[in-house]
């Protein structure tokens, strides 16, 4: 499934970055020994060695520091030669100094390489994690396009509160696309709970209003479980789309979640519930007869889902994205060429990265060759 996020690939300017930090002490070391040859015997620049050791610490593990220590204290001796015939007292302070500083240095590197590969191992759970709840998902499923704008706001975060998910049943092809109130760990966790009850009720439940009811109930029993003390109270916006393989026309049911557009070549426009719906997990606090709306869907025709981490995107002066407006520009695009701009839009209107989850889910009905054009 095309998946378009913030992240532009950082490998070239790491890679920079990294050669020039990694030979930076013996930088330091041959720039110190020209400086200390090429001066009045008044000037001393030999002492910069010592820096040497402590530069490597940040790069290198702990073996290559006490090699460079060595290399900078080696230095010293043969400097002190060329300039005195001996190692006198001065040249001595420095070395002892030097070694001084290579012991701690390799020290601090056996630490940093030892945070380093507990960091590698959180990523990798993280990575793990997220191929569990948010699976990826194919580029077509059973006749429909999918493409995926997805941003977690946590720096480093490879899951957030959103959640999305396309499964092919035999009623046709049914998402979810949900958000989950609050952040951190209990709203992943709810997120997940939610997902796992979508993923089983979405092959047996006759149509939307059913697995509507279906996720209720799961999260309702999954308040009971749960490890926080307020899974009880959080709730969860989400739309459910139905896209049946033998009708030109989809069915959508939306608990408290932002209306999707309806993407079409010739505009755009808000699918709005006729009946607004609380969102899962508070209809026990607010009686709620779950119905769904069915809307034209042909050859052609997209339709976004999103999260408020679109719709809520503010500007400098407070004002709130205009998502249809933007939309209307772009019914030409192809989908995964539109979501980049929605994205970089965002970026744009915002004056900077979000600080909300963000979620955008473009479902389109596959056009065949000589079709209109739709992904």
């Amino acid at each position: 499934m095309p998946t378009i996020t913030d992240m532009p690939d950082p490998t070239p300017r790491r890679t920079v970055l990294s050669t020039i930090i990694l030979s930076s002490p013996f930088l330091l070391i041959a720039l110190a020994a020209a400086a200390d040859t090429e001066t009045p015997a008044g000037q001393r620049y030999d002492r910069f060695v010592v820096a040497a050791p402590a530069l490597a610490a940040a790069s290198w593990g702990p073996v290559g520091t006490l090699l460079i220590g060595a290399l900078a204290m080696l230095t010293e001796v043969v400097l002190a030669l060329i300039r005195e015939g001996q190692v006198g007292a001065s040249a001595g302070s420095v070395i002892a100094a030097t070694l001084t500083v290579t012991f701690a240095a390799a020290y601090t590197a056996a630490q940093r390489v030892r945070r380093e590969h507990d960091l590698a191992l959180v990523r990798s759970v993280a990575q793990t994690a997220q191929q569990v709840v948010l699976r990826p998902l194919p580029d077509r499923i059973n006749g429909v396009d999918l493409a995926l704008y997805y941003r977690a706001a946590a720096e480093q975060a490879q899951i957030g509160g959103d959640l999305y998910e396309a499964v092919r049943t035999p009623f046709g092809v049914r998402i979810i696309l949900g958000d989950v109130q609050g952040k951190g760990l209990p709203a992943v966790e709810m997120a997940a709970a939610l997902l796992g009850s979508f993923r089983e009720a979405a092959y047996d439940c006759k149509d939307l209003p059913a697995l509507a009811s279906r996720l209720e109930t799961g999260l309702q029993r999954y308040a009971e479980r749960a490890s926080s003390r307020d899974a009880s109270e959080r709730f969860a916006t989400a739309v459910l789309l139905e896209i049946p393989d033998d009708r030109p026309e989809a069915h959508l049911l939306n608990c408290g979640h932002p209306s999707p557009v309806l993407i079409q070549p010739d505009g755009v426009r808000l699918l709005e519930p006729d009946t607004p719906l609380p969102p899962l997990n508070l209809s026990a606090l607010v009686a709620s007869d779950y119905r769904a709306t069915t809307v034209p869907f042909g050859p052609g025709d997209r339709v976004l889902l999103y999260t408020d981490g679109v719709s809520e995107t503010r500007d400098r002066d407070g004002e709130f994205y205009p998502l249809a407006e933007r939309l209307a520009r772009w019914t030409a695009e192809p989908s995964v060429k539109l979501l980049d701009s929605l994205r970089r839009d965002l970026r744009r209107y915002s004056g900077g990265p979000a600080d909300d989850d963000v979620a955008a889910l473009l479902a389109a009905r596959y056009t065949p060759k000589g079709g209109p054009t739709s992904n």
